[in-house]
Protein backbone atom coordinates (compact mmCIF):
# COMPACT_ATOMS: atom_id res chain seq x y z
CA UNK A 1 0.00 0.00 0.00
CA UNK A 2 1.14 3.22 -1.28
CA UNK A 3 0.88 6.61 1.06
CA UNK A 4 -1.87 7.74 -0.44
CA UNK A 5 -3.49 4.38 1.21
CA UNK A 6 -3.08 5.79 4.57
CA UNK A 7 -4.60 7.82 7.14
CA UNK A 8 -3.16 10.52 9.02
CA UNK A 9 -0.74 9.90 11.12
CA UNK A 10 -1.81 8.96 14.64
CA UNK A 11 -1.65 11.61 17.31
CA UNK A 12 -1.01 11.28 20.95
CA UNK A 13 -4.63 10.09 21.48
CA UNK A 14 -4.37 6.83 19.38
CA UNK A 15 -4.37 3.62 21.03
CA UNK A 16 -1.17 2.05 22.22
CA UNK A 17 -0.38 -1.62 20.55
CA UNK A 18 -0.90 -4.37 22.44
CA UNK A 19 1.07 -6.58 24.33
CA UNK A 20 3.05 -8.74 21.28
CA UNK A 21 3.64 -12.22 23.58
CA UNK A 22 -0.71 -11.67 24.70
CA UNK A 23 -1.33 -11.43 21.25
CA UNK A 24 0.79 -13.80 19.68
CA UNK A 25 -0.96 -16.20 22.40
CA UNK A 26 -4.30 -15.08 21.47
CA UNK A 27 -4.05 -15.24 17.78
CA UNK A 28 -2.55 -18.92 18.14
CA UNK A 29 -5.49 -20.08 20.30
CA UNK A 30 -7.86 -18.73 17.44
CA UNK A 31 -6.23 -21.00 15.45
CA UNK A 32 -5.74 -24.06 17.18
CA UNK A 33 -9.57 -23.33 18.58
CA UNK A 34 -10.49 -23.53 15.15
CA UNK A 35 -8.60 -25.96 13.54
CA UNK A 36 -8.75 -28.72 16.66
CA UNK A 37 -11.70 -27.64 18.09
CA UNK A 38 -14.28 -28.93 15.72
CA UNK A 39 -12.99 -32.63 15.70
CA UNK A 40 -15.05 -32.56 19.24
CA UNK A 41 -17.92 -33.46 16.08
CA UNK A 42 -16.40 -36.29 14.71
CA UNK A 43 -18.15 -39.37 14.96
CA UNK A 44 -21.56 -37.94 13.47
CA UNK A 45 -21.61 -39.53 10.29
CA UNK A 46 -25.08 -40.95 9.94
CA UNK A 47 -26.52 -37.16 11.62
CA UNK A 48 -23.86 -35.35 9.15
CA UNK A 49 -25.03 -37.04 6.17
CA UNK A 50 -28.64 -36.50 6.96
CA UNK A 51 -28.44 -33.12 6.88
CA UNK A 52 -26.47 -32.59 3.95
CA UNK A 53 -29.87 -33.97 2.55
CA UNK A 54 -31.86 -31.51 4.38
CA UNK A 55 -29.71 -28.56 3.42
CA UNK A 56 -29.70 -29.69 -0.59
CA UNK A 57 -33.60 -29.82 -0.22
CA UNK A 58 -33.74 -26.88 1.25
CA UNK A 59 -31.44 -25.20 -1.55
CA UNK A 60 -33.92 -26.21 -3.78
CA UNK A 61 -37.23 -25.05 -2.39
CA UNK A 62 -35.59 -21.65 -2.09
CA UNK A 63 -34.36 -21.82 -5.18
CA UNK A 64 -30.83 -21.66 -5.08
CA UNK A 65 -28.26 -21.40 -7.89
CA UNK A 66 -26.92 -25.23 -8.26
CA UNK A 67 -23.86 -25.45 -7.20
CA UNK A 68 -22.95 -27.54 -9.97
CA UNK A 69 -23.09 -25.16 -12.40
CA UNK A 70 -20.70 -23.38 -10.59
CA UNK A 71 -18.24 -26.63 -10.82
CA UNK A 72 -18.57 -26.86 -14.23
CA UNK A 73 -17.20 -23.66 -14.82
CA UNK A 74 -13.98 -24.53 -12.87
CA UNK A 75 -13.80 -27.78 -14.87
CA UNK A 76 -13.00 -26.54 -18.36
CA UNK A 77 -9.44 -27.03 -17.94
CA UNK A 78 -7.04 -28.54 -15.69
CA UNK A 79 -5.51 -25.28 -14.75
CA UNK A 80 -8.06 -23.59 -13.93
CA UNK A 81 -9.87 -26.73 -11.31
CA UNK A 82 -5.69 -26.85 -9.82
CA UNK A 83 -5.75 -22.96 -9.56
CA UNK A 84 -9.25 -23.56 -7.10
CA UNK A 85 -7.91 -26.39 -5.76
CA UNK A 86 -4.72 -24.67 -4.22
CA UNK A 87 -6.50 -21.26 -3.30
CA UNK A 88 -8.66 -23.25 -0.84
CA UNK A 89 -5.60 -25.37 0.58
CA UNK A 90 -3.45 -22.61 0.56
CA UNK A 91 -5.06 -18.75 0.82
CA UNK A 92 -7.13 -19.46 3.33
CA UNK A 93 -4.91 -19.00 6.96
CA UNK A 94 -1.66 -17.32 5.38
CA UNK A 95 -4.10 -14.51 4.42
CA UNK A 96 -5.74 -13.94 7.41
CA UNK A 97 -2.69 -14.25 9.02
CA UNK A 98 -1.00 -11.61 7.35
CA UNK A 99 -4.23 -10.03 7.75
CA UNK A 100 -3.73 -9.04 11.30
CA UNK A 101 0.15 -8.84 11.43
CA UNK A 102 -0.49 -5.82 9.21
CA UNK A 103 -3.69 -4.32 11.33
CA UNK A 104 -1.21 -5.03 14.42
CA UNK A 105 1.60 -3.11 12.87
CA UNK A 106 0.14 -0.39 11.23
CA UNK A 107 -3.74 0.17 12.82
CA UNK A 108 -3.47 -0.89 16.76
CA UNK A 109 -7.69 -0.01 16.87
CA UNK A 110 -8.83 -2.04 14.09
CA UNK A 111 -6.21 -4.77 14.94
CA UNK A 112 -8.03 -5.60 18.69
CA UNK A 113 -11.61 -5.10 16.89
CA UNK A 114 -11.03 -7.22 13.95
CA UNK A 115 -9.04 -9.91 16.48
CA UNK A 116 -12.68 -9.89 18.27
CA UNK A 117 -14.89 -10.00 15.44
CA UNK A 118 -12.85 -13.12 13.78
CA UNK A 119 -13.03 -14.79 17.79
CA UNK A 120 -16.50 -14.06 18.12
CA UNK A 121 -17.50 -15.80 14.38
CA UNK A 122 -15.11 -18.37 15.38
CA UNK A 123 -16.53 -19.11 18.52
CA UNK A 124 -20.36 -19.01 17.20
CA UNK A 125 -19.11 -21.22 13.78
CA UNK A 126 -17.91 -24.25 16.63
CA UNK A 127 -21.15 -24.03 18.47
CA UNK A 128 -22.60 -24.67 15.00
CA UNK A 129 -20.35 -27.85 14.05
CA UNK A 130 -20.85 -29.19 17.31
CA UNK A 131 -24.97 -29.02 16.98
CA UNK A 132 -25.56 -29.34 13.17
CA UNK A 133 -22.57 -31.41 12.06
CA UNK A 134 -22.74 -31.41 8.22
CA UNK A 135 -21.06 -33.38 5.18
CA UNK A 136 -19.47 -31.25 2.29
CA UNK A 137 -21.34 -31.44 -1.00
CA UNK A 138 -18.36 -33.58 -2.59
CA UNK A 139 -19.45 -36.56 -0.28
CA UNK A 140 -22.95 -36.26 -1.05
CA UNK A 141 -23.87 -38.43 -3.98
CA UNK A 142 -27.17 -36.45 -4.60
CA UNK A 143 -25.43 -33.54 -5.67
CA UNK A 144 -23.80 -35.17 -8.98
CA UNK A 145 -20.51 -32.97 -7.78
CA UNK A 146 -17.14 -34.67 -7.60
CA UNK A 147 -14.29 -33.85 -5.06
CA UNK A 148 -12.16 -31.87 -7.52
CA UNK A 149 -9.45 -31.87 -4.79
CA UNK A 150 -9.11 -35.19 -4.67
CA UNK A 151 -9.05 -35.92 -8.34
CA UNK A 152 -7.51 -32.94 -9.51
CA UNK A 153 -4.93 -31.92 -6.40
CA UNK A 154 -4.20 -31.15 -4.09
CA UNK A 155 -5.69 -32.40 -1.64
CA UNK A 156 -5.61 -30.89 1.93
CA UNK A 157 -7.81 -33.62 2.81
CA UNK A 158 -7.72 -37.52 3.41
CA UNK A 159 -10.27 -40.03 3.86
CA UNK A 160 -12.83 -39.17 6.69
CA UNK A 161 -12.75 -42.51 8.54
CA UNK A 162 -8.64 -41.89 9.50
CA UNK A 163 -8.84 -38.12 9.40
CA UNK A 164 -7.08 -37.22 12.44
CA UNK A 165 -6.05 -33.20 11.69
CA UNK A 166 -9.79 -31.74 11.04
CA UNK A 167 -13.70 -32.62 11.21
CA UNK A 168 -14.65 -32.90 7.77
CA UNK A 169 -18.43 -32.93 9.08
CA UNK A 170 -18.19 -28.92 9.57
CA UNK A 171 -18.88 -27.58 6.61
CA UNK A 172 -21.99 -25.24 8.43
CA UNK A 173 -21.03 -22.02 8.46
CA UNK A 174 -18.61 -21.52 5.82
CA UNK A 175 -14.93 -19.75 7.90
CA UNK A 176 -13.15 -19.95 4.54
CA UNK A 177 -15.81 -17.31 3.74
CA UNK A 178 -16.48 -15.77 7.29
CA UNK A 179 -12.72 -15.18 7.74
CA UNK A 180 -12.24 -13.63 4.16
CA UNK A 181 -15.43 -11.73 4.32
CA UNK A 182 -14.33 -10.02 7.37
CA UNK A 183 -10.28 -9.47 5.60
CA UNK A 184 -12.02 -7.74 3.47
CA UNK A 185 -14.16 -5.36 5.32
CA UNK A 186 -11.53 -4.83 7.89
CA UNK A 187 -9.34 -3.19 5.05
CA UNK A 188 -11.63 -1.29 3.43
CA UNK A 189 -12.38 0.21 6.79
CA UNK A 190 -8.53 0.34 7.96
CA UNK A 191 -7.15 2.34 4.51
CA UNK A 192 -8.45 5.28 2.37
CA UNK A 193 -7.19 4.11 -1.18
CA UNK A 194 -9.57 5.16 -3.97
CA UNK A 195 -8.63 1.20 -4.61
CA UNK A 196 -10.20 -0.35 -1.51
CA UNK A 197 -13.13 -1.80 -2.75
CA UNK A 198 -11.56 -4.32 -4.77
CA UNK A 199 -10.41 -6.01 -1.37
CA UNK A 200 -13.86 -7.78 -2.22
CA UNK A 201 -12.50 -9.66 -4.64
CA UNK A 202 -11.04 -12.00 -1.97
CA UNK A 203 -14.01 -13.35 -0.84
CA UNK A 204 -15.43 -13.54 -4.33
CA UNK A 205 -12.87 -15.69 -4.99
CA UNK A 206 -13.52 -17.38 -1.79
CA UNK A 207 -16.80 -17.97 -2.69
CA UNK A 208 -16.54 -19.46 -6.04
CA UNK A 209 -13.84 -22.13 -4.95
CA UNK A 210 -15.44 -23.53 -2.07
CA UNK A 211 -18.28 -23.70 -3.73
CA UNK A 212 -16.58 -24.90 -6.94
CA UNK A 213 -14.56 -27.82 -5.70
CA UNK A 214 -18.34 -28.79 -3.33
CA UNK A 215 -16.43 -27.87 -0.05
CA UNK A 216 -19.75 -26.20 1.06
CA UNK A 217 -23.02 -25.01 0.21
CA UNK A 218 -24.78 -22.20 -0.56
CA UNK A 219 -26.28 -22.00 2.71
CA UNK A 220 -22.90 -22.18 4.49
CA UNK A 221 -21.82 -18.83 2.95
CA UNK A 222 -24.92 -17.69 3.79
CA UNK A 223 -24.99 -18.67 7.69
CA UNK A 224 -21.00 -17.47 7.87
CA UNK A 225 -21.98 -14.04 6.31
CA UNK A 226 -25.14 -13.43 9.19
CA UNK A 227 -23.01 -14.26 11.66
CA UNK A 228 -20.76 -12.06 10.92
CA UNK A 229 -23.16 -9.45 10.22
CA UNK A 230 -23.65 -9.83 13.93
CA UNK A 231 -20.81 -9.86 15.29
CA UNK A 232 -19.82 -6.86 13.20
CA UNK A 233 -23.28 -5.40 14.73
CA UNK A 234 -22.39 -5.85 18.54
CA UNK A 235 -18.57 -5.01 18.32
CA UNK A 236 -18.41 -1.65 16.53
CA UNK A 237 -14.89 -0.11 16.18
CA UNK A 238 -13.51 1.74 18.76
CA UNK A 239 -14.20 5.53 17.94
CA UNK A 240 -16.48 4.97 15.10
CA UNK A 241 -19.89 7.64 15.09
CA UNK A 242 -22.87 6.90 16.25
CA UNK A 243 -25.98 7.64 15.34
CA UNK A 244 -27.08 11.11 16.37
CA UNK A 245 -30.01 11.56 18.35
CA UNK A 246 -32.78 13.29 16.82
CA UNK A 247 -32.59 16.96 17.61
CA UNK A 248 -36.28 19.02 18.52
CA UNK A 249 -36.96 21.81 16.36
CA UNK A 250 -35.11 25.15 18.06
CA UNK A 251 -38.64 27.66 19.01
CA UNK A 252 -38.06 31.23 19.39
CA UNK A 253 -39.03 32.85 22.70
CA UNK A 254 -42.74 33.41 23.17
CA UNK A 255 -42.78 37.11 23.60
CA UNK A 256 -46.18 37.79 25.51
CA UNK A 257 -48.23 41.22 24.43
CA UNK A 258 -48.45 43.58 27.71
CA UNK A 259 -52.12 44.64 28.50
CA UNK A 260 -53.05 48.27 28.93
CA UNK A 261 -52.31 47.92 32.35
CA UNK A 262 -48.78 46.81 32.46
CA UNK A 263 -47.34 49.13 30.00
CA UNK A 264 -45.15 51.63 31.72
CA UNK A 265 -46.52 55.46 31.41
CA UNK A 266 -43.98 57.80 30.11
CA UNK A 267 -43.10 60.40 32.91
CA UNK A 268 -44.40 63.48 32.25
CA UNK A 269 -47.07 62.03 29.10
CA UNK A 270 -49.59 64.75 28.23
CA UNK A 271 -48.03 67.54 29.17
Amino acid sequence: MNARSEPAPAGPDAPARPPLVRELLLVAGLFLVYKFGRQLATGHTTEAFRNAHHVWDWERVLRLPDEGAVQSLLLHGDTLIHVANTYYAAVHFPATLAFLVWLYLRRPAHYVWARRVLAAVTGAALVLHLLFPLAPPRMLGATGLIDTAHVFGPSVYGPPRTDSLSNQFAAMPSLHFGWALMLAIGLIVATRTRWRLLWLLHPLATLLVIVGTANHYWLDVVVAAALLGLALAVLRLPGSPRRPRCALPHRRPEVRRRSPAERPELVGAGR
